[in-house]
């Protein structure tokens, strides 16, 4: 059975928490175990962020505070889900300003906002949580990053 969802959002950081629970219920018919959750929840969240800060620069709802430098962008983020049996298909597309060097922002420690003590370490824990992931972004473009998990590992072990 295939089932499929789609979230569009404005960038602003409180919507971060919304697409992980919004993920998080979609896939709760399979019952996860609480690391596949943890795991899913926290590579949408870091999807997600990077979209809002790095693809539009928003800043303002990250840290509470309203700076005129921090106003947010009229972007969107989109989140499209596509389940197949026990394997979950997550797409996080923005139309921000892109990646100039995928390879290199993929990189552990990596980051464009060392002044918000950004860690670098998001596609590091997508990769990590997840089974697969694919990045595609062009400068002026944006991002999307496409990502694969297949729920109940231990049913496909045995």
């Amino acid at each position: 059975m295939k089932n499929e969802m789609e979230l569009i959002f404005d960038a602003v950081s409180c919507n971060e928490g919304f697409a992980r629970v919004a993920v998080a219920a979609f896939i709760a018919h399979l019952n996860p175990t609480v690391e596949e959750m943890a795991d899913i929840k926290t590579a949408v969240s870091e999807a997600v962020t990077n979209s809002i800060i790095h693809g539009y620069g928003n800043l303002y709802g990250y840290d509470g505070k309203r700076e005129s430098a921090a106003l947010p962008h009229s972007g969107k983020v989109k989140l499209h889900c596509i389940l197949e049996e026990e394997v979950l298909h997550i797409e996080v597309a923005d139309e921000g300003k892109g990646i100039e060097d995928v390879e290199q922002a993929m990189e552990p420690l990596y980051t464009t906002r060392p002044d918000l003590d950004r860690s670098g370490m998001g596609f590091a824990f997508m990769e990590a949580f997840m089974d697969d992931l694919e990045v595609e972004s062009a400068p002026g473009r944006g991002t999307k990053v496409r990502m694969v998990k297949k729920i109940g590992i231990g049913s496909w072990i045995a």
